[in-house]
């Protein structure tokens, strides 16, 4: 009998997450996106201590300040990599690149679920 590993980290089609459902929900998506990875990446580390709340109150209320957002964004990638990290995995995220893709058609959130889906079918 074998046992499987189960992440709470759920496979998401990175293109939905990224272009379709944003646009459909005219951007509450990303809210709910946003959200939702934080909890599962807490989730997976158990770590009572972890942002879940947080980064999404600072994209709430004070994206418009531009540097809030940005530094909440470039964070998320950091607990991605190490989130990685505690899954087994190679710590292959980088806010860096996340950062530089945001400029490009808003390419970091489809970076960065690509990047969350490693860990999902690592357990798979």
């Amino acid at each position: 009998m074998t046992t499987t590993l189960v992440t709470p980290i759920k496979p998401r089609n990175p293109v939905l997450v990224w272009l379709v459902w944003p646009l459909t929900t005219l951007g509450i998506y990303f809210f709910v996106w946003y959200y939702k990875i934080h909890k599962e990446m807490a989730d997976l580390r158990r770590d009572p201590e972890a942002p879940v709340t947080g980064p999404l109150l600072v994209m709430l209320f004070l994206s418009w300040t531009g540097i809030a957002a940005l530094i909440s964004f470039w964070r998320t990638g950091t607990r991605i990599r190490e989130s990685q990290q505690a899954a087994g995995l190679e710590g292959t995220c980088t806010p860096a690149l996340a950062f530089l893709l945001n400029f490009l058609f808003g390419l970091g959130v489809l970076y960065y679920q690509l990047e969350l889906n490693k860990i999902a079918d690592h357990s798979a």
